[in-house]
């Protein structure tokens, strides 16, 4: 029987890819990446997704690259958590925004004050929830969720440390399982230990197209695909 995937992945690879082939500045393909990003965000709405997350950087994306790159994708950043912030459709369907990761302590103070504007407005929603995995790594979700449960520990001799306490204590506490992951940009790898507690039972979907390219039309049958797709958890 086919399922809906409920918490749905996006990797979005292959920005510079994309503006090197096209004989253009790396930069500008992170430009067109965030208005391919815009696309999609507004496909996903078209469907029963209720759990959408979007990888933005890594830790090292923003301090092992060029201070020009890094520094505009902080502008990118800035303006368009601004722009979602102030889009009609995020109030309209409800839509939770949560940013994940060290972003506090890796950009600069614009940036930081555009994250945390649209947490603080969204809140108080939950119809449908988008997460944005932002100057993060998931070795850094599981020392965070390993810290809190050895202080836990040293608290309660008696405490048992079960899946569920772990879940509880790992940044994406309040988001469900990960159904499917789409990974554009032709690279079958993963990103710094991405959702790794989270993505367990996961199908993946590698998308040769660069991520710029990435079109609604090719996000819609991907979607497709895994509800066509039995899942056997191992049975």
């Amino acid at each position: 029987m086919p399922q809906n995937p409920l918490h749905v992945v996006l990797i979005p690879d292959g920005n510079r890819r994309w503006a090197r082939a096209q004989g253009l500045p790396e930069l500008l393909g992170h430009r067109e990446g965030a208005k391919a990003t815009e696309k999609i965000l507004d496909a996903a709405l078209k469907t029963d997704i209720t759990h959408l997350t979007f990888w933005g950087a890594s830790v090292a994306n923003l301090t092992k690259r060029s201070p020009e790159e890094v520094g505009a994708l902080a502008e990118i950043f800035e303006i368009y958590f601004k722009k979602l912030a102030e889009h009609p459709r995020l109030h309209e369907h409800k839509i939770r925004v949560r940013v994940l990761g060290r972003w506090a302590e890796l950009l600069p103070a614009p940036t930081v004050a555009a994250v945390e504007n649209i947490i603080k407005v969204t809140e108080g929603y939950g119809e449908r929830n988008l997460t944005v995995l932002l100057a993060y790594t998931g070795t850094d979700e599981i020392l965070y969720a390993i810290n809190r449960i050895a202080n836990a520990a040293r608290k309660d001799l008696e405490l048992v440390i079960d899946e569920k306490f772990v879940k509880m204590n790992l940044w994406t506490a309040e988001l469900p399982p990960v159904d499917f992951v789409i990974r554009t940009g032709g690279e079958p790898h993963w990103s710094a230990g991405m959702l790794m507690w989270d993505v367990a039972e996961a199908h993946l979907h590698f998308a040769e197209t660069f991520w710029p390219a990435f079109s609604e039309t090719e996000f819609l049958k991907a979607l497709e695909n895994f509800k066509n797709t039995a899942r056997r958890f191992g049975q």
